[in-house]
């Protein structure tokens, strides 16, 4: 997500240091980050927060990740966490790439992708979040039996993104090829889902596993 350079906004997130981590000083001991020993889901790209903090207002027996590398968009996931006053969640400043430096193998129990930046030119296909490069690193930090929730207003990346995990191995447990007629009421929308699907966008989304 774009948004306009907030040149205070690492200041502000240095200001939380219980709640956010900018500088990897919690890497390989994230679990411990948590005053409860509970299972870990990441969403990879928070946006403003919507999703996840929804998510773990809900969920209070789960750890949330919200993993977004623009400080500048990341202080609106703070915002939301701190009006929410939520335990349950933590926030990294970072990229994607640098996953397996925070997370150990098998300690994490879901991934989210929503609304990645779909990267359409050819020449920029290894930034794609399910490019063969991030499936690997998602494996990894995964548990045996983790999933990855995957949902996008892109066609072209989700027909691209359904062959990459195929290829990679990974088979599908659910997909919605129209998620807002489909939904059986159990969907959190993101603050881009909602604007793009009042304009008539379809929503994808699919939940996979690695075999």
């Amino acid at each position: 997500m774009r948004m306009r350079h907030k040149p205070w906004a690492e200041d502000y997130l240095k200001s939380h240091p219980n709640i956010v981590d900018l500088d990897g000083r919690h890497a390989g001991k994230i679990s411990e980050w948590f005053d409860k020993d509970q299972p870990i889901y990441i969403e990879i790209g928070s946006g403003m927060g919507q999703f996840i903090t929804t998510l773990a207002a809900r969920n209070p027996d789960i750890n949330f990740i919200s993993m977004e590398r623009e400080s500048s968009v990341m202080i609106k996931v703070l915002d939301k966490v701190l009006e929410q006053n939520l335990t349950n969640i933590k926030l990294i400043c970072n990229d994607a790439a640098e996953l397996n430096d925070y997370f150990v193998d098998g300690e994490v129990a879901r991934v989210y992708l929503n609304f990645s930046d779909p990267w359409p030119k050819k020449k920029h296909t290894k930034r794609r979040l399910t490019y063969h490069t991030y499936l690997a690193l998602y494996k990894q930090i995964l548990q045996k039996d983790g999933e990855l929730h995957f949902k996008t207003d892109n066609r072209g990346l989700f027909a691209y993104s359904l062959e990459s995990m195929s290829q990679f191995g990974m088979y599908f447990i659910k997909i919605n090829l129209n998620l807002h007629q489909e939904d059986d009421g159990s969907n959190i929308t993101t603050e881009y889902e909602t604007k793009f699907s009042e304009k008539g966008s379809r929503i994808y989304r699919r939940e996979a596993k690695f075999h």
